[in-house]
């Protein structure tokens, strides 16, 4: 014989068991007593036992609805823990992270159909930065450039920058195949983070006694590349950050040999609370799409 017992009229009696009270299981419940009466009734109609002792002023188990109590319990809270844990999984969870505005924009953003797609209950908020020198809003995470490992415990290597002279086609075709000094004759565009970027780059070369015409500093590096796309100059671009501006043709390395930079890029974790595994998620998504990026 089979027979059907309402998940409420359990949970009803688990509650009415503790507290020994319909009135204060009615108030936990959001019920009425009479409600309560009738659950539990109908519970043991079901089951053909008696549960509780029903007194003037009070009730009381019997030896029967101890054991069942007992038994019953367990069972239902390990189901309440199920359900928890699967609205949990469910859920709309958010992760905060910040990194450099260029980065966001040639490398994070064009990668984040693939997050949506594996991790659609995750919303992300990004938050960029324009420069080294301003402080970023707080976030779980953080992507930094940086010259030295960051003294945050958890701190991950994504790869390190180099920088490569670069101009639009219609100036390549002027310069190309000249010698260095072709670079003295143009307006040099670098970001003025790194002022001393191009005399650095000639000493690496070995170009002495550089004596550039003009040299523009840019606020970011974003306006580094599009000054150079538009054809204001030769400017020193970031790889492999800036490789789609290469891949689409917008722009073109002019000399092949590079400045090694010892600023590299790295993610940082800010919350280590454990019981926020999105954050987790989403390191072990950043560190599989940017360690490394291939030049």
């Amino acid at each position: 014989m089979t027979i059907h017992t309402p998940l409420r009229g359990l949970r009803c009696f688990c509650v009415a068991a503790e507290c020994l009270s319909f009135k204060e299981t009615a108030k936990q419940l959001y019920l009425t007593p009479s409600a309560v009466s009738h659950q539990i009734k109908q519970l043991e109609d079901n089951l053909n036992l008696s549960l509780f002792e029903r007194k003037t002023r009070a009730i009381a188990l019997t030896e029967t609805g101890k054991r069942f109590y007992q038994e019953v319990q367990p069972l239902l809270a390990q189901l309440a823990d199920t359900i928890a844990q699967f609205s949990q999984v469910e859920r709309m969870q958010e992760v905060s992270i910040s990194m450099p505005e260029f980065f966001a924009s040639e490398l994070f953003v064009p990668k984040l159909i693939g997050w949506s797609a594996q991790y659609p209950n995750i919303n992300l908020k990004l938050e960029t930065v324009k420069s080294r020198r301003d402080s970023p809003k707080y976030t779980d995470l953080s992507i930094i450039l940086s010259g030295k490992q960051p003294d945050e415990s958890q701190a991950y290597d994504l790869f390190p920058i180099s920088y490569v002279p670069a101009c639009n086609p219609k100036l390549y075709e002027q310069i190309h195949g000249k010698s260095y000094r072709a670079l003295e004759k143009t307006p040099l565009i670098l970001h003025q983070a790194r002022p001393h970027a191009w005399h650095q780059w000639a000493e690496h070369v070995g170009y002495h006694n550089f004596k550039p015409k003009q040299i523009i500093q840019l606020d970011s590096m974003f306006s580094v590349a599009r000054a150079a796309q538009q054809g204001l100059g030769v400017a020193l671009i970031p790889l492999p950050i800036s490789q789609s501006w290469f891949s689409s043709g917008s722009l073109v390395r002019l000399f092949e040999q590079e400045l090694l930079s010892r600023d590299r890029y790295y993610l940082v974790r800010h919350d280590g609370d454990a019981n926020r595994p999105e954050i987790q998620l989403l390191i072990e998504w950043v560190l599989k799409s940017f360690q490394p990026v291939n030049s």
